[in-house]
């Protein structure tokens, strides 16, 4: 049973020594691993510094232009409103007096309009009235006549106005 004391014991030292190597290949490989990201982080920022520095200094520059831009623009924005609000006024005058300019265009059509109608109606009642009435005259002095000479004419002539009626007829 010593025998197998031993050997476990001796086993495991093996094992431990083992273990030691690769705990201390595993330690120089990461301190390997860490110089080498170290120089690269270093070469990285040695890169990266005037970069940045350069960078940093555009932006100093242009802040204030970006500033100076934006109130500009706000600005131009707030006189475009003004200047749109004017127009506004501007057309809802000119669209309320235009609406008043039709009104009274209107008006004044329908009075002429009327004044014409009621001028066409007295034109009628003092031209065209005695017009009418001397030619309704004048009509009946005409079928008197007729009449008067169709009575002498019946007297001479019966045959010839049965021949006239008779054409007539046909």
């Amino acid at each position: 049973m010593q025998f197998w004391m031993e050997f476990f014991s001796i086993v495991a030292a093996i094992a431990l020594v083992v273990q030691v190597a690769i705990l201390i290949a595993l330690f120089v490989q990461l301190k390997r691993t860490t110089e080498s990201i170290n120089k690269m982080v270093t070469d990285l920022h040695t890169r990266m510094g005037p970069i940045l520095a350069r960078t940093q200094l555009l932006l100093d520059d242009t802040q204030p232009r970006i500033t100076n831009l934006v109130e500009d623009a706000s600005h131009i924005v707030y006189l475009a409103r003004v200047q749109a609000q004017k127009m506004d006024r501007v057309f809802t005058e000119a669209s309320d007096r235009l609406r008043g300019q039709m009104v009274k265009a209107d008006r004044i059509l329908s009075g002429a309009l009327e004044a014409i109608e009621d001028a066409g109606t007295q034109v009628r009642r003092s031209f065209l009235g005695p017009v009418q009435k001397a030619s309704a005259i004048v009509h009946g002095i005409k079928i008197g006549l007729d009449v008067l000479r169709s009575r002498r004419g019946r007297r001479d002539t019966v045959p010839e106005v049965m021949e006239q009626e008779d054409e007539l007829f046909i």
